[in-house]
């Protein structure tokens, strides 16, 4: 709370004059605004607005609270030149959104949207029969209700996606704009399908003016530097960047076009419409998309060195396009040539590890990897090799598993004399995260992993299912094996750890998708 406290007026030096008298009266109204019947709805705009830009967002929204002049105040534009907002796809986040994007919409530099859908197929809530027996009928009833609960998310995640793009199309200060749709949006028991799309838009129209205004947006840019967008649902078309005019295109920092639903042999982005941006220092594209073409693009003398390469492999693209376009190992070897600090971050659904051997190719820069299963395990030959050709790189590594029997933890080890999990840690002297649900990690060699990386190792989560013990550590009665383990990786860490007992807290495990374009949104600013 501020108080203005009222005190004696003394005479102002210079008031016999008529020049003087002016001063006075100036220096009274001032003084004015002190007296007993002042408060802080009496402050200037400008003060307002200066108070404001010392406060969190948080405090800056309850001190708007204190009067509808303050209320005004809060949506000056130098307050608000980064808006980042994470939305649930609910009806209820809608007038929010509106009114948030009718206020900064047309003057914010930096826009990055998250839209993340709640668990409509998980079932169980009231009046859903999670638990109870659907008896005869049942599963046709589940069914309708979960028809139903999929149409009202694409119907609600269509109008969330309008309102942004309505509030910016005339917005010619923007200078970042990211989006991300959380891909289970769009999700059906593991596959991608259009069939509920289909019922609440059977026209095209709503999908139509997204992706005309998302080029509405692109063409009336003035000052655009960095363009993110990932897994939305048909936002970005193959012709979309060509709205982009060619200055900034020429002047654009990073350009992210990440989406699995193209059909057939489409690309978002050409090696020939890649020519134009010969400022790009990081970007993130499907794997299949990244061809040997692009790759001598990006080595042409008019580019600056590209710094930052994030690839997405999805097994739905692999099925559709093929890998023989992309880079071979010479064009590796010029790229890292043409940018010494070239770091590559890949992200792999569901690949088979036939085809990772022939993507990893010994000249890549790997210096993050993340593996993400439901149906295709990893052998342990992709992750040794990894380890021997990505030694000098590698910092973050992941390997998620997330099947159903957890009794049927596949182990990288068998056959083996060594595990490629301990030799990875071995080789691999600038690893600082490691994280592994979903593959049998044994207690001695996770032992192994902590004191042979030591406090380098910032990061070690494994979850609890997924830790065994041999059966001479569990018939030793004078230890508690757990104990143990979680005293001797402490140690060798040189900081307090625990396994990971619940897999819904961290996101890595839970939330891939999520998880991946955030660490490729800070991989990529982090040059």
């Amino acid at each position: 709370m501020l108080l203005f406290l009222s005190a004696p007026q003394p005479r102002p030096p210079g008031a016999r004059t008529r020049a003087g008298a002016a001063r006075v009266a100036r220096w009274r109204g001032r003084m004015a605004l002190c007296g007993q019947a002042a408060g802080a709805a009496s402050l200037p705009s400008e003060l307002i607005v200066h108070i404001f830009s010392f406060l969190p967002a948080p405090d800056r929204l309850r001190a708007s609270a204190s009067c509808s002049h303050w209320r005004e105040c809060l949506f000056y534009p130098a307050l608000w030149p980064q808006l980042r907002i994470c939305l649930r796809v609910s009806p209820a986040e809608q007038p929010r959104l509106e009114f948030l994007m009718r206020k900064c919409g047309w003057f914010v530099r930096e826009l990055r949207v998250e839209f993340a859908a709640e668990n409509y197929l998980s079932g169980g809530g009231p009046g859903d029969g999670g638990d109870a027996d659907p008896g005869p009928g049942g599963e046709d009833v589940e069914a309708l209700q979960l028809s139903t609960r999929w149409l009202e998310v694409l119907r609600t995640y269509l109008e969330l996606v309008l309102c942004v793009l309505v509030s910016i199309r005339n917005n010619r200060n923007l200078q970042k704009f990211s989006l991300f749709g959380d891909i289970s949006v769009l999700q059906q028991q593991g596959s991608l399908s259009n069939t509920y799309l289909s019922k609440v838009d059977p026209d095209g129209k709503k999908i139509k003016q997204i992706q005309q205004l998302f080029e509405e947006i692109l063409s009336n840019s003035r000052q655009l530097k960095w363009l993110s967008c990932g897994f939305m649902l048909e936002i970005v078309t193959p012709t979309s960047l060509s709205s982009l005019p060619n200055s900034i295109a020429n002047t654009m920092e990073h350009l992210s076009l990440l989406d699995n639903n193209i059909p057939g042999n489409s690309t978002l982005i050409t090696a020939v419409e890649l020519e134009r941006f010969v400022n790009l220092r990081s970007l993130a594209l499907d794997f299949c998309d990244f061809t040997a073409e692009m790759a001598r693009v990006l080595t042409d003398s008019n580019h600056v060195p590209l710094q930052r390469l994030s690839l997405l492999v999805h097994n739905v693209s692999v099925m559709h396009k093929s890998l023989d376009n992309m880079p071979n190992d010479e064009h590796w070897k010029a790229l890292s040539r043409k940018s010494t600090s070239l770091r590559v971050y890949i992200m792999a659904f569901d690949i088979k590890s036939e085809d990772m051997l022939k993507i990893l190719k010994p000249s890549i820069p790997l210096e993050r990897i993340h593996f993400d299963s439901y149906i295709t395990c990893v052998s342990g030959a992709v992750v040794d090799l990894i380890s021997r050709q990505y030694d000098r790189f590698l910092t973050h590594f992941i390997l998620m598993n997330d099947v159903i029997d957890t009794s049927g933890f596949p182990d990288l080890s068998d056959n083996r004399n060594e595990d490629p999990l301990v030799l990875l840690a071995w080789r691999c002297t600038k690893l600082s995260l490691l994280a592994i649900h979903g593959y049998t990690v044994w207690a001695h060699n996770l032992i192994a992993i902590a004191r042979l990386r030591g406090s380098d190792l910032k990061v070690l989560e494994v979850t609890e299912e997924s830790i065994d013990f041999d059966q001479g550590e569990l018939a030793d009665q004078d230890v508690d094996p757990v104990h143990n383990l979680i005293e001797q990786v402490s140690l060798g860490l040189g900081q307090p750890w625990h396994a990971v007992m619940d897999i819904e807290s961290l996101s890595v495990f839970t939330e891939p998708n999520r998880h991946f374009y955030r660490e490729m949104q800070s991989f990529s600013e982090d040059i």
